[in-house]
């Protein structure tokens, strides 16, 4: 009777044990997938608040705080995590810029939700109030025509793209930086140096950094601010001044070009895309058209559309190249134009082989500026511009004092071009 009662205890014990050991086992399994589950409940409730209509103006969603920067930080104020891309370095993948507007959006509710679970896996802490900034810098022409011309995307595409990032939430913001290789640049440094110390400054995410960060980034690392900073994106290949960079880095697969965009590239024209009509008339004294220059044949007719052309601007057949508005840039088709963005001519129209020719003979007729004020021309044979005047030595304007073509030599007794113009 005693070994039978035992057994009956040591039974309901070892039963007892297991029951407990599976307990404890599946509390431990929900409370890690409600930890889960809390987490992607946080990461949706941001890209949510962030990405939504003017219009609904939601209250914010996610703030998230590092412990040791709790002792400096102001419960009056909203803490912010902010983002700054250098778009001339850095921009949205080629198919996403494809969807125009829908694409912007995506891509604003596909950033939001990246840079929230990049915050909870650093361990931050999810509370009420979060102030969440998204600022593109770009130098606006020069990146349209680089994806234009390097055949990305056409300027209408890239606009509509810009629009639908910006209107998914009034803190996405997008600042045209201006003509200037280095203006992005500049506005960025300012930026990042500016709000980084800023002790409501969470988190800092950069995209867009190369070697020309590196000072910026020494001086937040002698302020100890770099743990503020994350890199957003760095280059596949790392240069050695990038690879000294030790802040917290962040790739975003699918979301980014994985080429760097070259806005500053000389480029040949020929572009499979246009930019919008909108330009202004503009008259400088650097490259204008003698009065006699050659109009198109009056049979001349734009070229046919075809697929590889839609979207191009065509030349005005009813008016001469000089006329159009604005005028075609010769040094562009002809040469090489240096002022990029800058420059007042366009670069924008479709030209045939026979409006090619016309133009070249036109520039011919106005003086290379580097003779005309003394100085060799480093183009020789390949400038576009004149050397010599048409009329040579029995130009009318010359004995008047009023020829354009005023450098040493530019009228020669012999040669070639020697033609009177009416």
């Amino acid at each position: 009777m005693a070994v039978s009662t035992k057994q009956l205890w040591d039974n309901a014990l070892a039963h007892l044990h297991d029951l407990s050991s599976a307990t404890v086992y599946r509390h431990s399994e929900l409370e890690s997938r409600v930890a889960e589950l809390e987490g992607e409940l946080a990461a949706l409730k941001l890209a949510y608040n962030t990405t939504s209509d003017v219009e609904k103006k939601p209250p914010n969603a996610l703030l998230p705080s590092l412990t040791r920067q709790s002792s400096s930080y102001n419960v009056a104020q909203d803490p912010m995590v902010l983002c700054a891309i250098d778009g001339d370095r850095l921009m949205f993948h080629p198919t996403l810029i494809e969807q125009g507007y829908a694409g912007g959006r995506q891509v604003a509710q596909d950033f939001t939700k990246a840079i929230a679970q990049e915050l909870l896996q650093q361990g931050l802490t999810v509370f009420e109030r979060l102030s969440f900034w998204v600022t593109l810098y770009i130098n606006k022409r020069a990146i349209l025509t680089a994806l234009r011309d390097d055949g990305i995307a056409s300027p209408e595409h890239f606009e509509s793209f810009l629009l639908g990032f910006g209107q998914a939430s009034p803190r996405f913001l997008i600042v045209d930086a201006g003509p200037g290789r280095e203006s992005t640049e500049v506005k960025v440094k300012e930026y990042i140096k500016t709000y980084i110390r800023f002790p409501q400054t969470l988190r800092l995410f950069f995209g867009g950094v190369d070697d020309t960060y590196l000072a910026m980034y020494d001086g937040l690392e002698k302020d100890d601010l770099v743990g503020k900073l994350v890199l957003m994106q760095p280059p596949n290949e790392m240069s050695p001044a990038v690879r000294r960079m030790s802040a917290r880095t962040l790739r975003i697969d699918g979301l980014f070009m994985t080429e760097k965009v070259n806005p500053w590239a000389a480029r040949r024209p020929g572009p499979l895309f246009g930019l919008a009509d909108g330009h202004s008339s503009v008259v400088t004294n650097g490259g204008l058209i003698s009065p006699q220059s050659e109009s198109q044949s009056s049979g001349s007719t734009p070229p046919p559309r075809h697929s590889s052309s839609e979207g191009l601007r065509y030349i005005d057949a009813t008016k001469p190249l000089h006329k159009q508005n604005p005028p075609p840039c010769n040094e562009h088709y002809l040469m090489a134009c240096s002022k990029g963005s800058n420059c007042k001519y366009s670069h924008d129209w479709y030209l045939t082989p026979e409006q090619l020719d016309i133009l070249a003979r036109n520039a011919k007729k106005a003086p290379c500026n580097y003779l005309k004020n003394g100085i060799p021309c480093p183009h020789g044979d390949n400038c576009c511009w004149g050397h010599v005047c048409p009329s040579g030595a029995r130009c009318f304007h010359l004995s008047k004092g009023k020829c354009w073509f005023k450098g040493d030599g530019m009228h020669p007794p012999v040669g070639p071009q020697l033609v009177e113009v009416a």
